[in-house]
């Protein structure tokens, strides 16, 4: 099911034997656009710990009780290794989460999407155990902190340029709840176009300024403004989409 990402923020986290906190935020790989850890917000339970799910643990959520169930008893994450919540996610915490979780970092296969910033978040598998560990060893050795690991919130807000020029910031972002991949950045055009908001797929970016904090496209203004019109109050279904991506002659998603 496809989500705006905002909306699921509050989300309570239901392990099996309780609840562990809330939805705090999304941690993406810009490579590749997919969620690659949900940052929980625990409150007063493990206070000044931010604790990360992998995708691959979260089940179908409940829309209606706003909650997502989680594969984890309130013991395992209690027990999980510390970050503390204001320390950056290095390459070598994760190695430690998902050996403690037994959690599969290639869960999900390399993304739908190719060219531009976006590639392979990881070395591919290794039918090889030696090698694929020697791999992992290797990336646990980076200490700083993951520097294709982005925060939605943190890119909420971006200015957005074409290649002729700027259009709007973004607004938000559309997430499909299975692969748990970005389908879609919401951009605001009000200061631009006014009144009108534009999808825009990860296809369209040529590339990420986390020091200007911006957002450059592969596409001009005028093939942005002559998009198929998108009202965000409308259901974003599968028709729209073939629309959308026929204008841009974009791939699709596996139709």
């Amino acid at each position: 099911m496809l989500l705006v990402g905002s909306a699921l923020k509050g989300y309570a986290i239901a392990a099996s034997d309780g609840q562990i906190g809330t939805v705090s935020d999304f941690l993406f790989d810009d490579r590749t656009w997919k969620v690659r850890w949900l940052v929980v917000d625990t409150g007063t339970w493990l206070s000044g710990r931010m604790v990360l799910i992998h995708p691959s643990a979260i089940g179908q959520a409940d829309y209606e009780r706003r909650q997502l169930p989680v594969a984890l008893t309130m013991a395992k994450v209690k027990g999980s290794p510390d970050l503390l919540q204001d320390q950056p996610v290095s390459q070598q915490m994760e190695y430690h989460l998902y050996d403690y979780y037994g959690w599969d970092p290639y869960w999900g296969g390399a993304s739908y999407f190719g060219g531009g910033v976006i590639d392979t978040p990881l070395p591919p598998p290794y039918f090889d155990g030696m090698a694929r560990r020697e791999v992992d060893e290797m990336l646990a050795r980076s200490h700083e902190g993951d520097p294709n690991l982005r925060s939605l919130a943190a890119v909420t807000g971006y200015n957005v340029h074409a290649s002729d020029g700027g259009i709007g910031h973004v607004a938000d972002f559309i997430v499909d709840d299975a692969s748990w991949g970005i389908r879609y950045l919401i951009i605001d055009t009000r200061n631009w176009w006014p009144g009108a908001h534009v999808l825009l797929s990860p296809y369209a970016v040529q590339e990420i300024s986390w020091s200007r904090h911006q957002i450059q496209l592969n596409v001009n203004r005028e093939r942005v403004k002559s998009s198929p019109p998108w009202n965000p109050m409308d259901a974003l279904d599968q028709a729209y989409e073939k629309r959308l991506h026929s204008h841009y002659e974009w791939p699709g998603y596996g139709w």
